[in-house]
């Protein structure tokens, strides 16, 4: 488990194991399997060690680490290595959506930065949206899952890029595309710039979650609502430090993409047991649970509920709830997600 010295009973994990689940926000960038970086490594040259324990040290957050912002981020300057060619973008885009079918996630949608993946062999942008989308619609079909996908853009990087990956991203709203998502450093980096381009994301049929309220404070997530029409907030979890972007958040039905484990290792929420998720339910905010960056962090979506409801005390009820307020807000033409609801709830009549 990610947390540090707990004595939980093992026997509950089952239960979110079979338990049917939804996940807004899981990066592919923090999804690859050790085993496959390895591959990776041998067949392109990549210089980084040969066994899976030093490698894991490099690319996962350790119980030993500083739980800092800084080494968390430091995980992707190695993972940025691997993207060297089509085969191996479209591999690692499969085992993401084959390791959520494992976990029993019936629907993920499944981010993803174009400019991240492109670079360390100048891919263009065109190419990598398609490989993705292509790997993607293929493994859910073979998974059994239902997987659609957000094109990501970090705050640092220039409009003129950002606007390249909308129009792109536009271009598959007929097959795996539903959203856009602005993430990165916002303490130092404003999104306000990004308007212009999220107003048009949003003409071409794109929906819109932007990462706040993680590295910076509740300002950020009443930005995210009021400036740039965000439905959704990715993290958030800052939104409790300012009772009145708690009662716009409220009023707004602004869904919350809560990724508890990511939030401890990276410094956000210094102690586990003082995470806000709680709080953000009894305040009546919508709020979902999530990955983040699974690889990393060393967890699945089902460890990440059992450890709510260990470490956080919500009860598994109120977890069956964060499921299905997920599968109310997947980015789909609104057949597709009653459809989605309609799953959920009739599987989760067993729990």
């Amino acid at each position: 488990m990610p947390h540090r010295k707990s004595n939980a009973p093992t026997e509950p994990l089952n239960v979110f194991q079979a338990m049917p689940k939804v996940d807004l926000h899981r990066h592919l960038e923090g999804s690859l399997r050790l085993d496959t970086m390895l591959d990776i490594a041998r067949a392109h040259g990549v210089t980084v060690p040969a066994s899976i324990v030093r490698l894991s040290q490099l690319v996962q957050i350790q119980e030993e680490e500083p739980y800092t912002f800084q080494n968390f981020l430091a995980k992707f300057q190695t993972l940025r290595l691997f993207y060297r060619s089509p085969d191996v973008i479209n591999r690692v885009t499969r085992e993401a959506v084959q390791d959520a079918a494992r976990d029993n996630v019936k629907y993920m949608e499944l981010r993803f930065t174009p400019v991240a993946l492109s670079r360390a062999e100048r891919f263009p942008l065109h190419d990598v949206m398609d490989w993705v989308c292509t790997s993607a619609s293929e493994a859910a079909v073979e998974f059994g899952i239902e997987i659609a996908l957000i094109a990501s853009v970090n705050r640092h990087e220039s409009v003129d890029l950002a606007e390249q990956v909308a129009l792109l991203a536009a271009q598959y709203t007929d097959k795996c595309m539903v959203g856009m998502d602005i993430a990165g450093n916002e303490a130092e980096f404003s999104a306000k710039p990004f308007i212009p381009v999220l107003k048009e994301a949003r003409q071409s049929g794109l929906q819109l979650t932007i990462h706040a309220g993680e590295w910076a404070g509740a300002a950020n997530v009443r930005e995210a609502i009021e400036d740039l029409n965000a439905e959704r907030i990715g993290h958030g979890v800052r939104v409790m430090e300012d009772a009145g972007v708690v009662a716009l958040a409220r009023e707004r039905g602004t869904v919350f993409e809560v990724c508890v484990t990511s939030n401890h290792q990276s410094g956000v929420v210094p102690e586990l047991k003082k995470h806000p998720l709680k709080s953000m339910l009894d305040a009546g905010l919508k709020v979902t649970i999530n990955t983040d960056d699974p690889s990393v962090s060393r967890i699945t979506l089902s460890h990440e509920y059992r450890l709510i409801w260990d470490q956080l005390g919500v009860s598994t009820e109120a977890l069956k709830n964060c499921v299905l307020t997920a599968a109310r807000a997947a980015f789909l033409p609104e057949a597709r997600r009653e459809s989605l609801v309609s799953r959920i709830e009739k599987e989760m009549q067993v729990f």
